[in-house]
């Protein structure tokens, strides 16, 4: 499924989102500056992780400005040693490709092999996040992020995401 497609389905579903479209971004960072400030959010900041062994892949949400401590997040989702997949898992898996992570490329996981930890902090409020490509941005209230993962099937674990201390 494309970004056209994506929005074709949230359309139909009646899942309200304002698409807002800018130059490619691969970092929080570069979101921040080039998405407009209309679009109302928070940032999200996607990452898809696998266990060890490459058995159970997670995609975990949380905001941009949190940096996640992963020992610690393992702990919380009863994985071992948690690392980032790699890109040739990342498009088997979800259909996008590194800079596009989003929780709507969920939509392309019809037979759940990736669980959804939303962090606490950012349950219930209005997102931010990709529709599948990072050349555009789509404003979500929390309302239309429960549809979406309702509408694909997932059970999102709902977790207080550790942070990672920083220098």
């Amino acid at each position: 499924m494309d970004d056209k497609e994506l929005c074709a389905f949230l359309d139909r579903r009646d899942i309200a989102y304002q698409r807002f479209d800018h130059p490619a971004v691969f970092t929080c960072e570069a979101a921040g500056k080039l998405v407009p400030e209309a679009a109302v959010g928070v940032q999200t900041k996607n990452l898809f992780l696998r266990d060890k062994r490459g058995r159970r892949h997670w995609l975990v949400v949380t905001s941009c400005a949190k940096p996640v401590d992963l020992k610690g997040l393992a702990r919380v989702i009863g994985a071992d040693n948690l690392s980032l997949g790699s890109p040739d898992r990342l498009v088997r898996y979800l259909g996008v490709t590194p800079g596009a992570v989003t929780l709507l490329a969920l939509v392309n996981d019809p037979e759940h092999q990736v669980a959804l930890v939303i962090d606490r902090e950012i349950s219930g409020q209005a997102w931010r996040c990709h529709p599948l490509v990072n050349t555009a941005t789509l404003s979500m209230p929390w309302e239309s992020v429960e549809r979406f993962v309702l509408a694909v099937g997932h059970q999102p674990s709902i977790a207080i995401v550790p942070t990672r201390a920083t220098a």
